[in-house]
């Protein structure tokens, strides 16, 4: 038990995060893993064995959901349900409720580990998951947001700390895009079809899309960003103005960055010019995010040197400040015109999936875990910083390679003969590919073999710890 900022007891309902946290690392390994199955198959196709449940085109979406709704899900349920107890300094709200958040969320991971590669799927980029499993989501999702906004309203602090409006912002858009987008008729259990068609569908799906992105893999881990790199640093958030700044001009611009998906398609021409517009205008707030974040470090860049946890959340932002300014670029549509349908798309999502959403998972789940077993730090620091490197060149070599190979394919596919002929067919575009595939599957074996290793080092921790009833309670942390 410990005492809020009145004298006042409070004693921290933590069982969700504890096994949200743990739940995390045993679904990024599964996830990971799955990567690296199906970035071995595009360089051996024949890996199939010809199993249709083992083909490429169902386990990427298993491998996407994986990693974005498991294990980067399971980290968001973690930390928000620990910022906001510790910053309001109040008990969860409905710790029943969010004991089935917990149960529900894993409940929608093994419908979608049975369904996938079972071929029952929407079709729908991040949204493949049939309607009933929809269904599930929105009621575990509306009780999250319960839990979340009842321990908000029950805060024994008068302010609201800034990663608290990144996360309340996050479930509040991220509800919003799932119900809207998700609207189907279903003809049977396993089938249902789009309440949209055509262009309407494809500006509603990356709509969503893109907003899953912004949303979910970015305000909600800006929210951690927020808690735990101060936390870490023992540090007060660089600019505190900036922090707010930041939040609005975020989430305002975002919404409507999503037709840059869709340039050079049926789509008007003046809503793919609006996306390209705000998503060029998006630079602005996110790096302003980066900047402070960073900056959070003044005073105390020593740290740096010998926190491998520190190491984790700063680089992160670096590749966050990264992932959006290269966004924004290929949202102009002469580079849109090069990159599009190629494997600089997917490095770019990957510098900002394996760089930005995982290294500050990761980073924050060092800092988070030990304290709810009664520990200081991990059980092996030198693991967290052999992690850390293992997992940066990881990324390093994955996206470079991919770079390497979309702009190569980009300019072989666009190659003319002065008769208008191509210069190149399809077939030469993916055979000069192959190394680069090679390249990547390395880079992905790496970063894998990084969550291994931090899978054991979470073990020790746990099995050497003690569950704590409550923690102390924050600091304060804003800094104006």
């Amino acid at each position: 038990m410990k005492s809020d900022q009145r004298g006042l007891s409070v004693a921290y309902f933590d069982t969700p995060v504890r096994w949200f946290a743990l739940a995390a690392v045993l679904w990024g390994v599964v996830g990971m893993l799955v990567g690296v199955i199906i970035a071995a198959q595009l360089a051996w196709p024949e890996l199939n064995f010809g199993i249709s449940w083992l083909s490429y085109g169902r386990l990427r979406p298993l491998h996407t959901n994986a990693v974005i709704f498991a294990f980067g899900g399971c980290v968001l349920f973690a930390t928000a349900y620990h910022v906001v107890q510790r910053t309001g300094q109040a008990r969860l709200f409905a710790p029943g409720l969010a004991m089935f958040t917990f149960w529900g969320w894993q409940l929608v991971i093994l419908l979608a580990a049975v369904s996938l590669p079972l071929g029952l799927t929407s079709g729908k980029e991040y949204a493949e998951l049939e309607w009933p499993i929809d269904l599930l989501i929105a009621v575990v999702w509306v009780a999250f947001a319960v839990v979340f906004f009842g321990t908000v309203g029950t805060r024994k602090v008068r302010h609201i700390y800034v990663a608290n409006w990144f996360f309340g912002a996050f479930i509040i858009a991220v509800a919003l895009l799932h119900i809207v987008n998700s609207a189907a008729i279903p003809v049977s259990l396993t089938k249902s079809y789009s309440a949209y068609a055509g262009v309407q569908d494809a500006m509603v799906q990356w709509w969503y899309g893109h907003n899953a992105v912004g949303f979910f893999l970015t305000a909600g881990f800006l929210g951690m960003m927020y808690y735990y790199i101060p936390k870490q640093a023992e540090r007060p958030v660089y600019s505190y103005r900036l922090s707010i700044v930041h939040f609005w001009a975020l989430i305002f611009t975002y919404m409507w960055a999503g037709p840059h998906h869709l340039h050079y398609t049926a789509l008007p021409d003046w809503a793919q010019s609006i996306g390209m517009i705000f998503s060029l205008v998006l630079l602005a707030p996110s790096w302003g995010g980066m900047i402070n974040g960073i900056m959070t470090l003044s005073g105390a860049w020593h740290k740096l040197r010998d926190d491998p946890i520190l190491k984790f959340l700063i680089v992160s932002l670096s590749f966050y400040g990264m992932s959006t300014f290269e966004g924004p670029m290929m949202s102009i549509k002469t580079v849109n015109a090069v990159s599009h349908y190629t494997d600089w798309t997917v490095g770019h999502v990957h510098s900002g999936a394996l760089g930005w959403v995982g290294l500050i998972s990761m980073g924050s789940l060092y800092y988070l875990i030990p304290r709810m077993y009664g520990r200081k730090q991990m059980f092996s620091v030198k693991a967290i910083e052999l992690h850390f490197w293992i997992a940066t060149i990881g990324i390093v070599l994955y996206i470079a390679a991919m770079w390497i190979a979309g702009v190569m394919q980009g300019l072989m596919w666009r190659a003319v003969n002065p008769d208008g002929t191509l210069v190149y067919s399809f077939v030469e575009s993916v055979k000069a590919t192959y190394p680069f595939y090679v390249i990547r599957l390395l880079g992905g074996l790496l970063y894998l073999s990084g969550m291994l290793l931090m899978a054991w080092n979470v073990v020790m921790t746990v099995r050497s710890g003690r569950p704590e009833v409550a923690a102390v309670p924050a600091v304060n942390v804003a800094h104006a």
